[in-house]
């Protein structure tokens, strides 16, 4: 999407009182994204650690509570909440191409509030979902309206607005800045205009500098240094990149047949028994959890932070198995992220190729199944590589980590020719058919 340009330029732009109002609001409105991506993290950890605690007594708990807060969830979307289902990435997609009304159904504070509580909600329950996704759709609403209030209204500003909001929502939510300068132009915006980059720029960095300043420099999976030979990495980049992006096409590709009602049983169940699909995907979950461990449940955080540092905590069918989770909770239409999961799906499969090179580091394949598999979900290769950098500081396998995410990008393709947030998007606008956002 292409913006217009910007009317003011050299002395005049510096001096223009109305260009520092929309600059000062656009880095205020990232101390509060990042505030509120931290209050976000915070919250999520403690719900999910508290749902640990339940199912580390009895992991028959986990058969009551995640399917009575997945049918929960599922009843309040019905209830004029239908905005806060899924990642959020798809309503901001959407909401840069939205006329001013539809915008503000999609991405209102309300929204955004609700967006972060039944998220928490979700995690409270065992939902296998992340949250940064949700911080995007929440840093986006919180933007807009901060312009709203300040008098920035017309589709031009609301659009910056909302870029704004969007990238420095996943820069604080991985404490990844360039991650959030990378998604924006990627992801979200797909083209933006050359002067307002310096803008854009600056309120993610204020996002981090925030972020940073009140959690501490820390990089989220720790720091991987580790290193593969070039006799050994064109043959793991092969590996996981089309094996790890093939099952990321495979997942995108059957989430967005289950949005479109296919198989058709299953479209009759969503459109006249909302709740009751809730509830039997909440079900199944809890019998995955029960049958191999609670790794099924939440973010896979740990278990795949235990992987890429070489200490694994799962056995070689957690990424199946996580799959099948992030998958079912998905069609359960209720709030909650792709990141996370999709990460701890990747160091599963690169735990599971691991084994094919028995000569290569464990957490060399790891990394590159985190990235390959994420890169095949999102169809986003840039966003992926530098998201897998940032979360592990292994500067030293760039190359490998890009040409992973390439080859995964290619093979996903395959089998899912559209990227599964712009095809979301696209099922959220007007001329569109319509259709719930997972």
């Amino acid at each position: 999407m292409a913006m217009h340009p910007e009317p003011e330029a050299g002395l005049d732009a510096l001096l223009s009182a109305q260009v520092w109002k929309r600059r000062v609001a656009l880095w205020g409105g990232a101390v509060l994204v990042a505030l509120s991506a931290i209050l976000f993290a915070r919250a999520s950890d403690l719900a999910f650690q508290l749902f640990r605690r339940v199912v580390d007594a009895s992991p028959w708990w986990a058969l009551l509570l995640t399917p009575t807060m997945f049918a929960l969830l599922a009843w309040l979307t019905t209830r004029g909440l239908e905005a806060t289902r899924g990642s959020g990435i798809p309503q901001v997609i959407a909401g840069l191409r939205m006329a001013a009304d539809e915008r503000q159904h999609h991405l209102s504070l309300k929204v955004a509030a609700a967006k972060m509580a039944m998220t928490v909600a979700g995690l409270l329950g065992g939902a296998s979902i992340g949250r940064e996704g949700p911080t995007v759709h929440v840093g986006a609403g919180i933007m807009q309206a901060l312009g709203r209030w300040l008098g920035f209204r017309d589709d031009h500003q609301a659009r910056r607005f909302l870029l704004a909001g969007g990238a420095a929502g996943i820069a604080a939510a991985f404490n990844t800045p360039l991650a959030g300068v990378v998604f924006a132009i990627e992801e979200l915006g797909g083209a933006f205009e050359h002067r307002f980059s310096g803008t854009l720029l600056t309120a993610v960095i204020v996002g981090g500098v925030v972020s940073l300043a009140l959690l501490g420099n820390y990089t989220y999976f720790g720091r991987v240094h580790v290193l593969l030979p070039l006799r050994q990495a064109w043959l793991a980049v092969l590996l996981c990149g089309v094996v790890c992006g093939l099952a990321g096409g495979l997942f995108s590709r059957l989430l967005l047949a289950s949005m479109d009602g296919k198989p058709r049983w299953l479209g009759v169940l969503r459109r006249r028994h909302p709740v009751l699909l809730a509830a039997g995907c909440g079900i199944l979950l809890a019998g995955l959890g029960i049958a191999f461990g609670s790794g099924a449940f939440g973010t896979g955080y740990e278990q795949a932070r235990g992987l890429v540092q070489g200490q694994a905590t799962v056995g070689h069918e957690f990424g199946l198995v996580k799959f099948a989770a992030n998958l079912v909770s998905y069609v359960a239409a209720i709030p909650g992220g792709l990141f996370s999961p999709a990460l701890a799906v990747g160091a599963g499969l690169g735990h599971n190729l691991s084994v094919l090179m028995p000569d290569a580091p464990a957490s060399a394949l790891v990394l590159l199944g985190m990235c390959g598999y994420l890169a095949g979900v999102t169809q986003a290769p840039l966003t992926s590589a530098v998201i897998a950098m940032e979360l592990t500081d292994s500067q030293d396998m760039l190359l490998a980590i890009l040409a992973t995410v390439l080859v995964a990008r290619g093979a996903s393709a395959l089998l899912c020719p559209t990227p599964v947030y712009k095809a979301l998007a696209q099922r959220l606008l007007p001329a569109s058919p319509a259709g719930p956002a997972p």
